[in-house]
Parts: C-alpha cells; sequence; structure tokens
C-alpha cells in the first residue's frame, strides 16, 4: 500500500497569529503520528505575513519531542544561505537526540524575496553565487554529516558534533530537473515538488534514478513526490472548502499573500479573468476531493512517478480542515 507522508508550512489564517499557526502545526504532527503517516517535514520561509515557519532545524526538536514514531524533517533547509557545517551539525545535533528519526531536506530556492535573502546572507553575499556553489556545498554538507573529509581538503582534520553513529536521511528537494541531477551525484534522496511546479516532474525522478551514483546514504536511489490535497468527506464540500486554497495560491503567485482566507472570503474576492485561468491552471498541483476520488489521483499520482511514498500538503482555511484531510488519507490507506 501507498506510503504518505505530510510536509506542513505553517500557514497563517485569516484573523489568527504566527504563534497559532504553529501550535497548529504542531498539533498535526501528533495527528500525523498517531495516524500512521511515514514522516512529517517543515518548511522554511522568511519575512512572510502568511506562512510562520522560518526555523525548521528548531522546530523538528519541538515536534520531535512531541512525537513518538514518526520522522521529523526539513522541506526544506535553504543551504545557499548557510554554511555546510553549520547545517551538519545543526542535524547532527538532531540525530543524537532523536536518532533514526531525522530528515535533512535541503532546498535552493531564496524562501523570500531577494532583499530578504540579502539579510539572512549578511547583507554582503550575492544570492546568484550561493546558487553557484550550491553542488560544492552538498558535497562539503555530506563530507561532514559522514565524516569523509579526505586528507589535503581545506576542511582536512574538521569533524561535525556531536559525533554520532548514525546519519540523518538526506534529500534534496526542487520543482525542477536541476536537484535531481544534484541529488543522484550525490547519492542523496530525492523529492520533486509537484505542489510547485505540476509539469516535468515525472521526468526528472526518471532521470535522476538513471543516473544515480550509490554512496553512503543510499545504495538505490529513493524518491517521491510532494502535491497539495484537501480531503473532505464528499466531492462538493472540497471542493467548496478548496476555494480558500485556490485563492492562497494566486496570492503567493501575484505577491499579494498574507494569510489564507475563508472560503466565504475567497468567493467574494474580486477575480479577473487572468484570475479565474490561473486558478484553473493551478489545479494541476493539486488533488481535491472526496476519499475515493483522491485515494484514485493519489495512486495515479504514484504510478506516473513510480514511488510508493507520496506527500501532501494539506490545504484549507481552518487547522479543521487539514486535520480532517490526514484523517481521511490515514483511513482509505489504511496507514494505521
Amino acid at each position: 500500500m501507498l506510503k504518505l507522508s505530510i510536509l506542513d508550512q505553517s500557514p497563517v489564517s485569516s484573523g489568527s497569529t504566527h504563534k497559532e499557526a504553529l501550535q497548529q502545526t504542531i498539533r498535526l504532527a501528533q495527528a500525523a503520528d498517531r495516524l500512521g503517516f511515514t514522516r512529517f517535514w517543515v518548511s522554511e520561509h522568511h519575512n512572510s505575513a502568511g506562512l510562520a515557519g522560518s526555523s525548521p532545524e528548531v522546530f523538528i526538536s519541538t515536534l520531535a519531542a512531541r512525537t513518538s514514531r514518526i520522522r521529523l524533517g526539513s522541506g526544506g533547509v535553504l543551504l545557499p544561505h548557510y554554511s555546510a557545517y553549520k547545517v551538519a551539525e545543526n542535524f547532527r545535533m538532531l540525530e543524537a537526540l532523536y536518532p533514526g528519526r531525522i530528515d535533512l531536506g535541503i532546498g535552493r530556492a531564496p524562501g523570500g524575496t531577494p532583499h530578504t535573502a540579502k539579510a539572512l546572507r549578511g547583507g554582503s553575499a550575492d544570492l546568484f553565487e550561493g546558487l553557484e556553489r550550491f553542488p560544492a556545498q552538498v558535497t562539503d554538507l555530506l563530507r561532514f554529516l559522514t565524516d569523509s573529509v579526505e586528507p589535503g581538503h581545506r576542511f582536512e582534520g574538521i569533524r561535525a558534533t556531536p559525533l554520532v553513529e548514525s546519519t540523518p536521511q538526506v534529500w534534496l528537494l526542487g520543482s525542477t530537473g536541476q536537484s535531481g541531477v544534484y541529488a543522484s551525484q550525490a547519492g542523496a534522496a530525492f523529492c520533486f515538488a509537484h505542489f510547485i511546479n505540476g509539469a516535468g516532474g515525472q521526468q526528472a525522478v526518471r532521470s535522476y534514478r538513471k543516473s544515480f551514483r550509490p554512496s553512503e546514504l543510499n545504495v538505490v536511489p529513493q524518491a517521491t513526490v510532494c502535491i497539495h490535497v484537501l480531503c473532505a468527506d464528499t466531492d462538493e464540500e472540497a471542493d467548496r472548502l478548496a476555494a480558500s486554497f485556490d485563492l492562497r495560491i494566486l496570492q503567493v503567485e501575484k505577491g499579494e499573500f498574507t494569510g489564507v482566507l475563508s472560503p466565504e472570503e475567497a468567493a467574494a474576492y474580486p477575480y479577473t479573468e487572468w484570475d479565474r485561468t490561473r486558478v484553473r491552471d493551478n489545479r494541476s498541483r493539486m488533488i481535491i476531493g472526496g476519499p475515493q476520488q483522491v485515494k484514485e489521483q493519489l495512486l495515479s499520482l504514484a504510478k506516473s512517478y513510480e514511488v510508493d511514498e507520496v506527500m501532501v500538503v494539506a490545504g484549507g482555511y481552518c487547522m479543521e480542515t487539514r486535520l480532517r484531510t490526514c484523517e481521511l488519507l490515514s483511513e482509505i490507506f489504511n496507514l494505521t
């Protein structure tokens, strides 16, 4: 049976606060642990009024302390902004505290506006320079995680502490084939962000598998796909609730996103013809419906990607909608 996991972005509903959004993510992680999901990842966004999660490595520690079984991870740490050595130490610390439960997902995206990215990088380095050195950063990160800094390397003699016997599972995340190339070269796992880009993911995953190089991390390639999902008790109720989802994605594209609006507020939004076209197009990045429809579409998606695990971004205006999606998914796929 298909395995399911969750990526949560700590969305802020209209009239709510960032603190409340983070508490809701904790509740959702505890539910996912109870309901039989395989892993639960939290995202990294900066200077965002509508998304509260800015520090996944800190949040993972809290989530791990409040769950018992599920794997916890980053979806993902935006490596171009940071030191590979410090990221290795952060995740070795998590692995030491919660062995066998930690995933390190790595992304290349800026995680905010160019101005915000500049602040993250201390105001001095150019973001494009960071993207260019990303492959070398990944290589250095894996050296530190596996204690394989070779003699003569500029970091010879440096080890990431704490010293632990196990290694976090390393995933490269991306919405294009380029991240798959990096993942195959590093011998890391690969997650394609179908919820960001609904086209070309299947080919990216096939190319990743074909070019995969075995490593200390993985002997064989491991891939998954991440997609927006909203499941309700009926197709009609799911479609009604999805109005919030549709508008959220549209507002992100337009730079207007400050929080998730209710279905009623979304219905009253002054959509232009261009807006309505984008809403229709964006449905290719989403699965919306009642249990049977969602099950069929998830199985079809997994088959097209040739994966045995799918990660979902549970959407909707309120915590109850996201939680209901997770409950129904657990039920229809017999996760427990």
